[in-house]
Parts: structure tokens; C-alpha cells; sequence
């Protein structure tokens, strides 16, 4: 099993802007693909940004330009520095890894980022 670990989630203004982080450990296998989800007001989670081992980088059409992902494959860390931030962004953030390209998703406990004035 995959334990996740996220932390930097919190209040902002909009346009302020947070960095979160995601640890992964407990897996003796390789993980292909790391990134986050989050949750707004419906019951689904939609795509922030993905990241490959490799480096290939897959953005949510609401976040491109504003959030850049980063990973860290010697420390199975991800990151998520989110600029420009307005209300819409606000949601439950879930970091998510998986083990190959169609395999299932792990996912974290989930961390809120709230912005609002």
C-alpha cells in the first residue's frame, strides 16, 4: 500500500499564492504518476496536475498558466506551486500516485486550501 503525505494547504487572498507538498512511502515499487485532484463544491475530484516519473506534466485546463508541478523522484516527493489564486481554487486538494500508466490511484487524506477576502 501507498501512504501519502500532504502538507501547505491553508487560507489565502486572491491572488496570493501556496506551495503543497506530497510524500509517498511504503511502496517497494516505483511510481509512475504523482500529482493532485481536488474537490470544489460537487462530489467529484477534477484534475489539477500530473506529473510522470519521466517529467511529463498534465495540467487541468483551469490551472494552466497559473500552477506549476515539480517532483522530486529521489525523495518520491510532488509539489504544486499555485500562483494567482482566485475563489474557484478553493476545494479539498488530494494528492494522488499510481504504479503504471492504467493502474489504480492511491490517494492522500486530502488538505483544504481556502481563498477568500
Amino acid at each position: 500500500q501507498v501512504q501519502l503525505v500532504e502538507s501547505g494547504g491553508g487560507l489565502v487572498q486572491p491572488g496570493g499564492s501556496l506551495r503543497l507538498s506530497c510524500a509517498a512511502s511504503g511502496s517497494a515499487f516505483t511510481i509512475y504518476t504523482m500529482g493532485w485532484y481536488r474537490q470544489g463544491p460537487g462530489i467529484q475530484r477534477d484534475l489539477v496536475a500530473t506529473m510522470t516519473s519521466g517529467g511529463s506534466a498534465n495540467y487541468g485546463d483551469s490551472v494552466k498558466g497559473r500552477f506549476t508541478i515539480s517532483r522530486d523522484n529521489n525523495k518520491n516527493t510532488v509539489y504544486l506551486q499555485m500562483n494567482s489564486l482566485n475563489p474557484e481554487d478553493t476545494g479539498i486538494y488530494y494528492c494522488t500516485a499510481r504504479q503504471s500508466s492504467v493502474g489504480r490511484f492511491y490517494w492522500g487524506q486530502g488538505t483544504q486550501v481556502t481563498v477568500s477576502s
